[in-house]
């Protein structure tokens, strides 16, 4: 009994390995903390659900940052640099999707971030977002 539980759990663990050599390739955060509020007129389309408003950098070393209301309760941000690090433009904000223009790769806001483009392995970077009233805080996970 002990030889095939120690069998099954070796075959598990192999079934779970993964290749993650190219995901360590991708860009991190930033350091960021920054907060604002939502009563600033430059964010008033970011207070209906599934609006959202393009904020400056907040370092120098990002393209600025994208705040999506999700629901009308849950936001988040991501940061508008190309995850290949290839482009030096700012992602767009269209259809619920980054773009970055310079090699026409999309991630979607409502999934963390994650590529929808074929070949395209790294995420978006995703800032962690809290509310307390009409404030917004974002900052490094």
């Amino acid at each position: 009994m002990f030889k095939k539980l120690v069998i099954f759990t070796c075959f598990i663990s192999f079934i779970n390995c993964s290749d993650t050599t190219n995901l360590e390739n991708c860009i991190r955060s930033f350091s960021l903390s920054t907060a604002t509020d939502l009563n600033n007129p430059g964010l008033i389309n970011a207070q209906t659900p599934g609006g959202y408003a393009e904020l400056p950098s907040a370092g120098g070393l990002s393209k600025g940052i994208l705040l999506f209301n999700k629901n009308g309760s849950d936001f988040v941000a991501f940061d508008r640099l190309c995850p290949a690090n290839n482009c030096t433009a700012p992602m767009i904000f269209e259809n619920r999707l980054l773009k970055c223009t310079c090699d026409d790769s999309t991630y979607s806001v409502d999934f963390g971030g994650a590529p929808q483009t074929e070949g395209f392995q790294c995420p978006a970077i995703e800032y962690n977002v809290t509310r307390n009233g009409s404030t917004i805080r974002i900052s490094n996970f």
